[in-house]
Parts: structure tokens; sequence; C-alpha cells
């Protein structure tokens, strides 16, 4: 096990390069390398669905994103496993693996674009269900946002076109189920700090994943497991460069970076998939990408979203350190 600690010595060497920018610049450029590890994960995952059922290559994304957040996880101590609220844990790592399924499922289905612009619309399920759930106060600015996003949903997939298919309910379905896990996590952060959330819910989503992949498990070929290792060192090096990013700005205003990913995501998908956006993908994730920031930072104005929460809300879900991060 001698390249997990790469991986820190890696960040700290990236952090040193860019100690000598300003802070803003410095944050920003954390995200935008967050984004690009992100599509690259997305790409790999996709690689791997679409090579091995997707149950099981949900597994080995968790397994060997495991494997490469055991220096972060040593850190936090095993003290962080005392925890009074084990239900809610379940409950928040159930609903994030049912949403890592259906996004697998999406990737492997649709477009590459496509399904990124369509994990878009998680904030816009976050803020619906908060004010289904937690009795927040959504005001017709916000109401009207959504319904924006909703609109731009729409665009993306043109009802009654050829464009509608399997994949895009999958991704839907992971972008809702993602949202409901922000409502989880919002009610852990309570009372939990950040790194008992990471530290317990990695632990758990690991072994919880195996369950389903045992009943379509065959072995990867050999050639296979370069690609499931680099999908674990890709997202845990997007963990790392985003919390770096998050300790730099405030989330509100690091969100809007995020929708870089679609820009990296058509790159990634004209070289290696062949794939170009239509105009719909493009118009439609502009409407998401706008509703979305807007209801943030109203969120954030009416401190009604914690940092943590919004965070959660950002790139790959929806595996369980994405959101808040190996070391938040």
């Amino acid at each position: 096990m001698g390249l997990p600690p790469i991986l820190p010595a890696f960040a700290s060497q990236l952090a040193a390069a860019a100690g000598r920018l300003p802070q803003p610049v410095r944050a920003t450029l954390w995200m935008l390398l967050a984004c690009l590890l992100f599509a690259i994960l997305n790409a790999f995952i996709r690689e791997a669905s679409r090579a091995m059922h997707p149950l099981q290559a949900v597994f080995f994304r968790n397994l060997f994103g495991l494997l490469f957040m055991l220096p972060w996880i040593g850190k936090a101590g095993l003290e962080a496993l005392d925890a009074q609220r084990l239900k809610l844990y379940f409950g928040r790592t159930a609903v994030g693996l049912l949403s890592m399924f259906a996004w697998f499922w999406a990737l492997k289905l649709l477009p590459f674009a496509e399904a990124i612009a369509l994990s878009f619309a998680s904030p816009l399920f976050a803020t619906l269900l908060a004010a289904l759930f937690l009795g927040e106060q959504v005001r017709i600015r916000r109401w009207s946002a959504i319904l924006v996003g909703f609109a731009g949903v729409l665009v993306i997939l043109r009802p009654g076109a050829d464009a509608f298919s399997i994949g895009a309910v999958f991704a839907l379905a992971s972008a809702a189920l993602g949202a409901l896990g922000i409502i989880f996590t919002k009610q852990l952060a309570r009372r939990e700090s950040p790194t008992a959330v990471v530290t317990i819910m990695v632990l758990i989503m690991t072994p919880m994943s195996l369950i389903p992949a045992l009943f379509v498990w065959a072995w990867p070929a050999p050639s296979l497991w370069p690609l499931l290792l680099a999908m674990g060192l890709a997202g845990s090096l997007g963990h790392t460069t985003f919390v770096r990013a998050l300790r730099l700005a405030e989330a509100s205003s690091l969100m809007p970076y995020d929708y870089a990913r679609l820009i990296f995501a058509a790159a990634i998908g004209w070289i290696f998939f062949a794939e170009v956006p239509d105009n719909w993908t493009w118009v439609g994730s502009a409407i998401i990408a706008a509703a979305a920031v807007y209801i943030a930072r109203r969120e954030v104005k009416l401190k009604r979203l914690p940092t943590a929460a919004l965070a959660s809300s950002l790139p790959d879900e929806p595996t369980v350190g994405t959101k808040l991060g190996p070391s938040a």
C-alpha cells in the first residue's frame, strides 16, 4: 500500500506552488482543478460502468476511494465512530448509495455532457426538499428560480423528442437522491463534526455497496484494474482540491465555478467519446446554472444553507466524501 501517501504529498506540492497567488485566485484555481478532476472521475466511471455491471463498479469506486482516503481517516481517529445517531448515518449512506447507483447507470446510458448537465438539477431538488421536510421558508423568488431551473431540465430533455431516455430518468433520480442526502447531511451537521460525518459514512458505504455487487459479481479483467485504481485516485484528489478551495473562499462564491464541469465534460466527451453536446444541452444547462446560483446566493444571504450542506450539493455524488471532503 505505497500509493496513499502520494496523495497528501502531491496536494502539498500543489498548495506550495499556488501559495504566492492572491487568496481569491487560489480558491478559484483549486475549484477549477477540482471540477476537472471530477469530470475525469466521471469519465472513468463511465468506462468502468460499460465494462462491468454498474452495481459492481459502484463497489470498486467506493473501495479504492476508501483506500486513498485512509490517511485522512487515520488522522480523524476511530473515536469518530462513537456516534449516537447511527440510524441517521445509515439513512444518509443508503440514500447516497442509491444516488450513486442511478448516476453510474446514467453515465453508462447517456451522452457524457448531457449526464453532467442533468446532475446540476440537484440544488433545485435540495431547495424543494428543504421546504417540504425541514420547514425552511422558500419565498416567491426562490420558488420562481426553482421553476426556471426545471424549465432548463425540460429544455435538455425535450419531452416527446428522441432525446428523452431511461438514462435521463436515472440522471434526474440521482440528482433528487443526492438532494435528499443534503437533507440528511444538514441534520447530521447540526450536532456532528464534518470529520465525523465523513469518516463514518465512508466506512459504512464501502461494505454496504458490496452487498448488491455480490449478486452480479464477476472478477474484473486484469486490464480494468488500472482504471478502477484511477477512479479512486481521481476522486480523492478531487476531494482534496475541493476542500482546499472551501478553506480559501465561501462556498456560495465558488458554486458558479462548479459549472465548469460541463465545459470539461464536453471536452472529454469530444476527445475520448466522439460526442458533441447539442445546442439544447448548452441552453438548458445555462438556465439550470443561473437558477441554481441564484437560489444558492439567496439561501446564503438568508443564512439558511450551511457551508457544509452547500458543499454537499457540488460535484460527483455522490459519494460520501465528495461533498464534505475527506478532511473538511
